[in-house]
């Protein structure tokens, strides 16, 4: 097999592309999950929440929200939800009940579900064609070679991604977390009162973290790729297969 230079050079394009989403995609799955918010929720510098839910509060109702952006489940999987009594803002009797999550953050949530779903659905089949590629090249060396480079190429461009945006967050997080709404959703509908439910659950200080935890989690991987396939070890790898060709 002698492919084209075309086709070494998509090959590598196409690694070097799909590496940044694929390995930020990864950690924004590995975010958005009970032992992140275990790990934040019980930080003892995590700020209170001054209207009445315990750490414990936040560990038993959060979930929900976790789980409704990643299952098949409607709004009413959030909607039917309700506090009771003292958990209510403003407070109820305790026999009272509220709903948890108010109309204007249940369409909120609808539209960042819609976000996650389109952007993961991608993901998926990046992955899936990565996989793919990969299998159908095996026995091309030099296609073996152009993924390789492109995989570097990738992890070079994540963290050279992710130290930009780290630099813009932690000197400018109030703008960063503006732009990043304003990127993908409407104006108006993605600010909330400190007194809704789903700020009280999820402060600004819950959504600095979890950013530097997906550039931190994006970065290891980044590193331990770029590591796997240094070209040193890439040209003993194929000097092996020449070898065992010959």
């Amino acid at each position: 097999m002698n492919p084209k230079p075309l086709l070494l050079a998509g090959l590598r394009l196409f690694f070097t592309l799909a590496a940044p989403l694929l390995l930020v995609m990864g950690s924004v799955r590995l975010v958005m999950s009970y032992e992140f918010l275990r790990f934040e929720y019980l930080r003892p510098d995590f700020p209170a929440d001054s209207y009445g839910f315990s750490a414990q509060d936040r560990l038993m109702h959060a979930p929900y929200g976790i789980d409704y952006l990643l299952n098949g489940e409607g709004i009413d999987f959030l909607g039917d939800l309700r506090l009771r009594g003292e958990k209510c803002w403003p407070p109820l009797p305790e026999t009272a009940d509220c709903p948890m999550y108010q109309p204007r953050a249940l369409a909120h949530l609808i539209d960042a579900k819609r976000i996650i779903k389109t952007v993961f659905s991608l993901a998926f089949l990046l992955g899936l064609t990565a996989v793919g590629l990969a299998c159908l090249t095996y026995r091309c060396a030099d296609c073996r070679q152009a993924i390789r480079k492109g995989l570097i190429q990738g992890s070079r461009l994540t963290l050279v991604a992710v130290a930009a945006i780290a630099i813009l967050a932690l000197t400018a997080w109030d703008f960063f977390f503006d732009r990043f709404h304003e990127l993908f959703f409407a104006a108006g509908t993605w600010r909330f009162a400190f007194s809704d439910t789903l700020i009280r659950l999820f402060p600004e200080r819950f959504w600095f973290d979890a950013a530097i935890a997906i550039g931190l989690l994006s970065s290891a991987a980044a590193i331990m790729i770029i590591f796997i396939f240094l070209p040193q070890r890439a040209q003993r790898t194929e000097r092996h297969d020449h070898l065992e060709s010959c």
